[in-house]
């Protein structure tokens, strides 16, 4: 009987266990270090990566523009972060007939809508400016080229005057810059940020911030506002997110999210993307519960996209079969401005310039 055990445990030696199963390299294109993007990347990079066997790496970038650029060209960027508008800008180039536009974005597909970001525009705590729609002619700093925040910011104020902001008034630092130098050498009048409270950047400012910045209010009922809001929506930048800044609510607007990847038609690529959507649903509660705090504003939903939108099939095929509440309103996507001939401000913004 021993022999027979030894025999048996000898054989079972010799069979080896099967291999473990090794997870995909995939990256995630975000926004700056200090913003919302790349801690909803890190989310889902945390809770929901792992249980698709994907090793997601997050990456920092300059905003929505260079995401897309990156997810278009760069093999190893599998998901970006988008807003909305900077989506459509370049929906809208491409069917007027840019041709690197249509390159960059008639490939791309929506995986979910994420939630509305908040538009923030900060003056100093001295500055005669009280509301967002004063801000004409003033020194505004918009953000690197390539981010969503220069998107967002140069599109309002076109819609709000009916005229582009002039380039000797525009200002392309980084928000951390942009702010040191609002409050120092004064040579920004009007800061603009975009980000999902609450943002890690003014989220950390010390109550002694207060003497040095504040934040504009948004008039809905003035016309250039009103101008401004049949593209972007209404939103309220909340106190309880900035207790050391805000002694208030502050009324403002906002842009949507929207979490993006390729056409991809590689068999293996798109069965790790349904397995990501898969664990999505799975996790889902966990990413509300443990998440950062924009979670709470995501629903599973497939709205109704705008023309030049699409879902990703495989994706969209899980998303529905694990969708509970019924959809809700269509998103409206917002339009980009006219363009007006040449190499403008806004080309410039999304990276179409062949010589900027």
């Amino acid at each position: 009987m021993r022999r027979l055990l030894a025999a048996a445990f000898a054989a079972g030696a010799l069979v080896a266990p099967p291999p473990a199963h090794a997870a995909v390299d995939y990256k995630i294109g975000t926004a700056s270090e200090r913003g919302t993007y790349i801690q909803i990347g890190n989310d889902l990079a945390r809770f929901v990566a792992p249980d698709a066997d994907i090793a997601l790496q997050v990456l920092p970038s300059k905003g929505s523009a260079d995401n897309v650029n990156r997810l278009r060209y760069d093999t190893g960027v599998k998901f970006a972060i988008v807003q909305s508008d900077v989506y459509q800008a370049f929906v809208d180039y491409a069917s007027e007939g840019n041709a690197d536009a249509g390159r960059l974005i008639r490939p791309l597909r929506v995986i979910m809508p994420l939630y509305n970001e908040e538009i923030y525009f900060i003056v100093r705590a001295d500055s005669p400016l009280q509301h967002v729609h004063e801000i004409q002619g003033k020194r505004i700093n918009v953000g690197p080229i390539g981010s969503g925040t220069a998107m967002s910011a140069t599109t309002i104020y076109r819609l709000m005057y009916n005229e582009a902001l002039g380039e000797a008034n525009t200002r392309y630092f980084t928000n951390e810059e942009a702010l040191v130098k609002l409050a120092t050498d004064r040579s920004v009048d009007v800061v603009a940020i975009v980000a999902g409270q609450p943002a890690r950047l003014l989220a950390e400012m010390k109550p002694e911030a207060r003497e040095l910045v504040r934040l504009l209010k948004v008039d809905p009922a003035h016309p250039a506002t009103r101008a401004a809001l049949r593209t972007y929506v209404g939103a309220t930048i909340r106190s309880a997110s900035y207790p050391n800044w805000l002694e208030q609510d502050v009324p403002g607007l906002a842009v949507k999210a929207f979490l993006v990847t390729y056409d991809y038609s590689y068999k293996p690529t798109m069965e790790h993307l349904a397995n990501f959507a898969r664990a999505l649903c799975r996790n889902f509660a966990v990413l509300q519960t443990e998440g950062h705090p924009k979670w709470r504003d995501v629903e599973l939903a497939m709205p109704p996209l705008g023309a030049g939108w699409a879902y990703y099939r495989p994706t969209e095929q899980v998303l529905r079969g694990c969708l509970a509440p019924p959809p809700p309103a269509p998103v409206v996507a917002p339009s980009a401005p006219a363009r007006t001939g040449g190499c403008g401000q806004t080309e410039r913004v999304l990276g179409l310039c062949r010589n900027p």
